[in-house]
């Protein structure tokens, strides 16, 4: 466990960090908000000790810059005896505990166990609810990727996901976490594809201040973000040669190294990586390294796209109900067999990822409590199970990308997310084919 104390009153700063330390505990300390700040920006921490009256950056604000920041670090607030409505606000702002002071360190060791303990449950609860097991579905690949998933999880294994876009291949990714020793830790994705080249190695490793223009602070990268936690490295085939040597480096040595850096940081990170290309055939091709290929196709999962399991579509319609229940506070309760027996003749040319995109929808217009077949209204030259016709894989590349562009008015970056492609990839498709809008 890594604590940060963070009071202005250096006595009071030094007896609680002198006294986590002397109970194992890796503690850093800030004398001030901003200073923290600093800190928090540099390095990973299990929870914080933070003091709410501070000169320059209280603790109200450092407190809402962290929940701006997305960062759920578990906080126990310390204040002073008159200041109990001020602790109180904190609580509502997202503080899992605070004391009044004087208080007795060992206490505030409790309180703090307490709320990174609790913290650690409630992740691992959401994860674990987020995605499905695929251990009950009627589809036989399906079940044994959910068997394989739950063998492998518990390992450190590298894994390498495959299959076409928007088959949920971070789903899975997301399940094999859940289900590891790091569930309580973060889950980092990352869009190879989706960063431009010039950005991908800062995007990875960071960079130190100075490293190059416009670089005033020194930024962690998604490695070191993803510390004790789980790397999630999406459409890995994009990645540039000269980044697929520094990436082999650091699953050999465990370490990076920020651009502009000299030393190696250690990490401790698992990588699950994904792609929709044959990477066999960029191997032999020469633009994917072949010891690169080796390290990550270590525990390999081929995902079947959804037209070719239709026993799923109940299984992810429901869970996807579920998640849009909670995220949008709608009334709608479940599916109606009649639209579950609709979407089953769908052929979903987006795969997982544009049946989430329809739950949701679904969801958002919607008046009632059950979503019923009208609920779903469906492109009807792709609904039954006939492939387009002249049904080669480029029609059908074709015709679903022009889908995509139709259902999302052709905002290009909206179409690219719901094929799980990168703006750059459905730019040279729409040029390949010579797309136009009508």
């Amino acid at each position: 466990m890594r604590l940060l104390v963070v009071d202005d009153e250096k006595n009071i700063r030094a007896s609680i960090v002198d006294f986590f330390r002397m109970d194992g505990i890796e503690t850093a300390e800030a004398q001030n908000g901003l200073a923290a700040q600093k800190l928090l920006m540099e390095q990973s921490f299990d929870g914080i000790v933070l003091d709410l009256r501070m000169p320059g950056m209280d603790g109200l604000t450092l407190l809402r810059w962290l929940r701006e920041e997305g960062r759920q670090t578990p906080v126990v607030m310390i204040s002073a005896y008159g200041e109990i409505d001020d602790a109180v606000s904190a609580m509502k702002q997202g503080a899992g505990d605070y004391l009044v002071k004087p208080f007795d360190p060992a206490e505030l060791l409790i309180r703090v166990r307490r709320a990174v303990e609790d913290h650690a449950l409630r992740t691992l609860a959401s994860l674990r609810s987020d995605v499905p097991s695929f251990t009950d579905t009627g589809n036989g690949a399906m079940r044994e990727i959910g068997e394989l998933i739950q063998k492998v999880a518990p390992k450190d294994a590298t894994v390498l996901i495959t299959g076409e876009s928007g088959t949920g291949k971070e789903v899975l990714a997301r399940r094999i976490h859940a289900l590891s020793r790091r569930a309580d830790r973060a889950f980092v994705p990352i869009n190879i594809g989706g960063v431009p080249e010039t950005l991908v190695e800062s995007e990875l490793f960071g960079y130190e201040r100075g490293a190059f223009t416009g670089a005033e602070q020194r930024k962690r990268g998604m490695f070191e973000v993803a510390s004790s936690g789980t790397l999630f490295l999406d459409e890995i085939g994009d990645m540039p040669m000269q980044l697929q040597v520094k990436l082999l480096r650091v699953i050999q040595d465990r370490k990076i190294q920020r651009l502009g850096g000299t030393v190696g940081i250690p990490v401790d990170v698992r990588l699950i990586a994904a792609t929709n290309a044959d990477l066999e055939q960029r191997v032999a091709d020469g633009t994917f390294r072949e010891d690169l290929f080796y390290r990550l196709n270590v525990i390999r999962i081929e995902v079947p796209p959804l037209r070719d399991r239709p026993d799923d579509i109940p299984l992810l319609a429901r869970h996807f109900l579920t998640v849009m229940r909670e995220r949008t506070g709608s009334r709608v309760t479940e599916i109606s067999p009649e639209a579950l027996r609709k979407l089953q003749t769908y052929r979903f040319p987006g795969n997982v990822r544009e049946m989430e995109n329809m739950i949701e929808r679904a969801v958002i217009l919607t008046d009632n409590e059950v979503l019923h077949p009208s609920d779903f209204p469906l492109p009807s030259e792709q609904s039954g199970n006939q492939m387009p016709t002249g049904g080669s894989l480029r029609v059908v590349e074709e015709q679903t990308i022009r889908a995509a562009l139709l259902r999302n008015e052709w905002h290009r970056q909206r179409a690219a997310d719901e094929l799980g492609i990168s703006r750059r990839t459905l730019l040279n498709k729409i040029k390949q084919y010579r797309i136009h809008r009508e």
